[in-house]
């Protein structure tokens, strides 16, 4: 697969594509057999040709979104207590979801023991009040749930990508690839991504420079000239979540477009009081580690609920080409 041509012309290169990697679009195998359940089956997906952003977006560009629009993200307002049924009224602030790291070794059987829901924890103050991202400009905007990165995309005229384009993406035009660069975590033993090392969820040695978000950009691009597609944030695509991938019934079918599965059986089968409907993340962040999450890969995919946000997810953009 050639690698993409920058700056052809789709609608309006001097605004939206200016600053973007061209994708040329294929076939490719999606997905994995090897590794967690819900990334099954590997199958044959088509992509058609698209633009995307060559990192997540960041402090700076989310910071001129809201200066010129207004936005008021979903961290900064009060929930809507009938998304909560049976919530106490006090845990019905404003504020999102921080790591926690505790100080102590503890056991990986519930994530609640390093995660906080945190008053005041958004974008701009992203472990809490008091917290600033003075100095953070090229790091990647956090703390956004699914519509406010739709928002920012539908301001921007660029939309979401969907996971088979994010994971194509990702991928830089290699098959079969278990990282977006090669076979092994760290080759040569270079650090490749912003991811964990240490004992988790205590004990980040830093070992790569970095104890959460790193600058955009800080590791080596894959293939396609793409930064942070694996660690960093995690990045939000607009389908809907499933337990494991859809594929053609048909043996004869041509391989499609990607969506994944209707919004309807993207709930959580847990939370049966709180049906809140569930996209995919994609590309892992700077808490995935081997001793407890191994999606640092392009065909990891996490569910995450559209109006939750959190210290690790971030978004970035698509265009999808319109020439032909």
């Amino acid at each position: 697969m050639s690698k993409p041509a920058r700056n052809r012309s789709v609608r309006d290169p001097s605004r939206v594509v200016r600053a973007m990697v061209r994708i040329e679009g294929g076939r490719f195998i999606m997905g994995s057999d090897d590794d967690y359940p819900e990334e099954a089956p590997a199958h044959e997906v088509t992509v058609e040709s698209f633009w995307i952003d060559p990192t997540p977006v960041t402090n700076k560009q989310f910071k001129r979104f809201v200066r010129e629009t207004g936005y008021v993200t979903y961290a900064e307002k009060k929930p809507d207590p009938r998304l909560y049924p049976g919530a106490q009224p006090g845990m019905l602030f404003a504020g999102s979801v921080v790591f926690t790291p505790p100080d102590h070794p503890v056991p990986l059987d519930s994530h609640f023991r390093w995660w906080s829901l945190t008053p005041g924890a958004n974008w701009r103050h992203p472990y809490g009040k008091g917290s600033s991202i003075a100095g953070r400009d090229d790091h990647p905007v956090v703390h956004i749930t699914y519509d406010d990165a739709r928002a920012y995309a539908a301001w921007a005229r660029k939309d979401l990508p969907t996971e088979a384009e994010w994971e194509f993406a990702a991928r830089g035009g290699h098959e079969g690839r278990r990282f977006a660069w090669g076979d092994e975590l760290m080759p040569d033993g270079r650090f490749m991504a912003n991811t964990w090392q240490g004992d988790f969820p205590h004990g980040n040695t830093k070992a790569d420079g970095y104890d959460r978000t790193s600058p955009v950009g800080s590791f080596p691009p894959n293939d396609f000239g793409l930064y942070d597609m694996i660690g960093n944030v995690w990045e939000w695509t607009c389908d809907w979540y499933a337990a494991h991938h859809a594929v053609a019934e048909s043996c004869c079918e041509t391989p499609g477009p990607h969506r994944g599965g209707p919004m309807e059986g993207s709930f959580d089968p847990t939370q049966p009081n709180s049906p809140i409907p569930r996209k995919v993340l994609k590309g892992g962040s700077h808490l995935c580690s081997p001793l407890y999450c191994k999606r640092y890969r392009p065909a990891a995919r996490h569910a995450q609920p559209v109006e939750s946000g959190t210290s690790h997810i971030g978004f970035r953009c698509v265009v999808r080409d319109t020439t032909g």
